[in-house]
């Protein structure tokens, strides 16, 4: 905000909060002053959402105490950090062996989108969203059973042993060894079994990932599985 914005914003918070009125030519201009150096860079409006006056209109709705310009500005600090979060950079247009003008272009559209001057390019909001999966997405999933085809997840499956040893097994009716805990390696749910190497001085030197899973893991998987069957049997019934 200039100076003609800060004292438009004082303006309008007089409107509020008569207390905050100075009379005196000196102490309106020492407050003038003040508040412009404090929020000098943050703007009076932005075309997506920001206004410092409903900031200031929202501070007299929760508090008794006469508006601070820290009482302005954290709302706008948290009004960027939410629009970062919700953005997910997209690729720049300019040529990427162009390092400068690469890096200038994310610092540009980040500060534009923080700034209230563009909107987040929210690719992450398909999936992300609190209320759920979007729906047509869903539908494409269902439809198409998984978001990796059957060509491309055989070809990655050398790559990913412990979890084409998941896949596999799944698709066999077999219990997924990955859903406990392994008792014996402490492989905690979703992760691969390991397997330790032990040095001449009975150290533990590396810790790999196992291809399949130790065999009292897919023991308890399946007493896992037995059990939740068990238990849902009554309920069906």
């Amino acid at each position: 905000m200039d100076r003609r914005e800060i004292a438009a914003l004082l303006a309008y918070i007089g409107r509020l909060d008569p207390r905050s009125i100075r009379t005196e030519e000196g102490e309106a201009r020492d407050q003038l002053a003040q508040w412009h150096e404090l929020l000098g860079d943050v703007p009076m409006a932005t075309p997506h959402g920001w206004d410092a006056r409903v900031a200031a209109r929202q501070h007299y709705r929760a508090s008794p105490y006469q508006i601070q310009p820290a009482d302005v500005v954290r709302p706008w600090e948290s009004y960027r950090r939410n629009r970062l979060a919700l953005h997910c950079d997209p690729t720049p247009s300019a040529d990427p062996d162009d390092q400068a003008a690469w890096t200038a272009e994310l610092v540009g559209t980040r500060h534009a989108v923080a700034t209230g001057m563009a909107q987040p390019a929210q690719a992450r909001a398909i999936t992300s969203s609190q209320e759920g999966i979007n729906p047509r997405l869903q539908a494409r999933l269902d439809q198409i059973g998984s978001c990796i085809p059957a060509a491309a997840r055989a070809a990655l499956a050398p790559f990913r042993p412990a979890r084409a040893a998941r896949e596999a097994a799944v698709a066999q009716g077999l219990p997924d060894a990955l859903s406990v805990r392994c008792e014996w390696c402490l492989a905690p749910v979703g992760e691969p079994c390991r397997r330790r190497r032990i040095g001449p001085n009975d150290g533990v030197r590396a810790i790999t990932p196992r291809a399949t899973p130790h065999p009292g893991r897919l023991d308890l998987a399946a007493q896992q599985a037995q059990h939740t069957e068990q238990v849902q049997q009554p309920a069906l019934a």
